[in-house]
């Protein structure tokens, strides 16, 4: 075998194996939760760049099933909502580049954590959470030292109605946290959403006793008027 012949077959050899690796790293990258969505976003942004000093909205289904008409029930244009599936903290921690860094944004608005406890349910804490949600708090806060954040505290439901201890827990941890942070307001609904038993009151939810229906997001949009806009 010739020295000529004896390289080509090493080259052949190493672009097969380096085909196979960018393979493997792009299925990889797929099978990340809601990596669909996150395309979506990119894609929509380049045929419609976001403006400067937007108001951006992350986090999971309270705010993904909002959709764009955050924007009608604020009267704000400037409103990108950027809310995906049922994620988690752990979630918007992963696809904060893209979701958050990718945009220069005035002010943020999040609700997130309730699937955190519903979806391993009861074995992550309302401790747990609150690390998570300080976690990306500060990473936000590296990027976006002074800009306003505002969370929405965990909302009750029907459906998660045994977990509520669990969630009470998390908002108490994250107010006291953000209580010692500067240039944030958490804005809490639990009382909100209840009867006068006490309990998530049914009229505000979708079938699914987990959603809340356009009444419910009257509430919503009534308690997060002032810290929007």
């Amino acid at each position: 075998m010739t020295e000529e012949l004896f390289n080509l077959i090493i080259m052949k050899k190493t672009l097969v194996l380096v085909f196979a690796l960018i393979s493997f790293i792009q299925s990889k990258a797929q099978e990340k939760p809601y990596y669909e969505d996150i395309i979506k976003f990119r894609n929509y942004d380049k045929v419609n760049p976001p403006q400067k000093d937007v108001i951006l909205f992350i986090g999971s289904s309270t705010f993904t099933i909002w959709g764009d008409e955050v924007r009608k029930d604020f009267d704000n244009n400037k409103i990108i909502n950027r809310a995906f599936g049922g994620s988690t903290l752990v979630d918007l921690i992963n696809y904060e580049d893209e979701i958050i860094f990718a945009y220069h944004p005035k002010k943020i608005v999040i609700y997130c954590g309730e699937n955190d406890i519903a979806n391993d349910y009861p074995k992550v804490s309302g401790k747990e959470v609150a690390k998570r949600f300080k976690q990306l708090y500060q990473d936000i806060r590296l990027k976006f030292p002074i800009i306003p954040i505002v969370y929405l505290a965990i909302k009750p439901s029907p459906s998660r109605w045994e977990m509520r201890n669990k969630m009470i827990d998390a908002n108490r941890k994250i107010e006291k946290y953000l209580k010692k942070q500067s240039n944030n307001h958490i804005v809490k609904i639990w009382n909100k959403l209840l009867d006068e038993d006490g309990k998530p009151k049914a009229s505000l939810y979708l079938e699914d006793e987990l959603h809340l229906n356009p009444q419910g997001y009257k509430i919503l949009t009534i308690e997060l008027y002032n810290y929007v806009n």
